[in-house]
């Protein structure tokens, strides 16, 4: 099975802000724009950010592996050293983390790198890595 490029859209208070972020700091290419929205390419991943008006207000959280997660939040399961490169990018950006880079589950099922950070926005984006990616979606039956 080829996996296809997934499309998600977003609410976005500010354009330059945000186009300076995702491009500048995470490295997405822009695709098309216009005065109300701008298309990233995010690792393969169109995304797509829309200018509204209004505060998203405070993000609901659940505790996983004892962590304040985001309910709301989406990113992208990076190759081992590709997440390394963005946590070390992002550190050098000094990003304020939601959660830290670490490794979450540490000898488990499911056992995975991630970070949790905020855009200019406030929408929270997750980043992770598994040193085997048939632990994806591995369950402990």
């Amino acid at each position: 099975m080829t996996i296809r490029p997934f499309h998600v859209a977003f609410p976005v208070s500010d354009l330059v802000e945000t186009r300076h972020f995702y491009e500048n700091i995470l490295g997405c290419t822009v695709g098309r724009t216009s005065d109300h929205w701008i298309d990233f390419n995010l690792f393969g991943h169109q995304i797509t950010a829309h200018l509204c008006s209004g505060g998203s207000g405070e993000v609901p959280v659940n505790l996983v592996d004892g962590k304040k997660v985001p309910v709301q939040h989406w990113g992208v399961i990076l190759e081992m050293e590709q997440w390394q490169r963005l946590a070390d990018k992002l550190k050098q950006h000094q990003i304020n983390f939601v959660i830290k880079p670490y490794i979450r589950f540490k000898g488990e099922i499911g056992e995975q790198a991630t970070m949790f950070f905020l855009d200019p926005s406030g929408n929270a984006l997750e980043f992770k890595a598994f040193a085997d990616d048939q632990s994806i979606f591995a369950t402990s039956s």
